[in-house]
């Protein structure tokens, strides 16, 4: 039995951010807080669990602000492939760490979620709605104010498929731009929904 065993939803979702307060600076607390919102919406439009949505957003920067040292020790216990760029990216290190950091520290055993966490910054082929919706809440939730931010945040909100490809669409742009190398997920992801997007095309034909 574990700490969190007796508490209900409500309680356990006040614990997270009790935690998060104490680990975060006020600006990335604040961006939680709006990625949890975000997803929440996000998961009404697409008729799935809005607490479970809600939950997965708030703890998806966990260990956004904490050391490499620590990202390192966490992702050594990681149990998801990790590829060469993923291990030598550290802006990536987060989320990879925050999804064994929930396991351990939450108690959190819904891979789901934990997998929502993994890969809310890199994407992957064969996500699930919770995994498309966190990461695209992360990319247009209210505190985001980058151009063309409500462009996305509509696409987002009208197709979670759709959304996902303009959003993997941004991030390797981005990542071309910068000249940075580009995770094999993300690529992955990105022809997926090429492929899904170009059939759907086809058959409306």
């Amino acid at each position: 039995m574990t700490e969190f065993d007796n508490l209900d939803y409500e309680d356990r979702i006040k614990y997270y951010k009790s935690c998060l307060k104490k680990s975060l600076s006020e600006r990335r607390y604040h961006h939680s807080l709006c990625v949890a919102d975000e997803a929440k919406a996000l998961a009404h439009k697409n008729n799935y669990d809005e607490k479970k949505a809600y939950l997965a957003g708030l703890i998806h920067d966990v260990c956004k602000e904490d050391s490499t040292e620590k990202h390192r020790d966490l992702m050594s216990r990681c149990k998801t492939y990790i590829d060469d760029v993923e291990k030598t990216a550290k802006p990536l290190y987060h989320a990879i760490a925050g999804s064994v950091y929930i396991k351990e520290e939450f108690k959190i055993t819904d891979e789901d979620i934990q997998n929502a966490v993994r890969y809310h910054t890199v994407a992957r082929d064969g996500m699930s709605t919770l995994e498309k919706i966190v990461y695209l809440a992360d990319l247009v939730s209210a505190d985001r104010t980058y151009n063309d931010v409500k462009k996305y945040r509509k696409i987002a909100h009208k197709n979670l498929d759709t959304g996902m490809l303009e959003a993997l669409k941004y991030s390797i742009k981005s990542s071309t731009d910068k000249e940075q190398e580009i995770v094999k997920s993300t690529l992955s992801a990105y022809n997926e929904y090429i492929k899904k997007l170009r059939s759907k095309k086809e058959k409306s034909k």
